[in-house]
């Protein structure tokens, strides 16, 4: 759904979605869940190197001042 929301009338009209803003909806959901996936990839490594170091995130930071 589409609301379109007039401020100046304060009139609002809710409407179906056609077909070319179905398809970008669709491929932002896809950017946005990629996004997503890049970070939580990028937490798990860094966690794991913490780990494998057997550092905490306070003492990594100390070490890259």
């Amino acid at each position: 759904m589409i609301r379109i929301h007039n401020v100046e009338t304060d009139e609002i009209i809710d409407r179906e979605m056609n077909a070319d803003e179905l398809a970008q909806y669709k491929k932002d959901l896809a950017e946005v869940a990629r996004k997503e996936n890049e970070v939580f990839a990028a937490n798990t490594a860094r966690e794991a190197l913490l780990t494998k170091l057997n550092i905490t995130v306070d003492e990594a930071t100390l070490l890259l001042l």
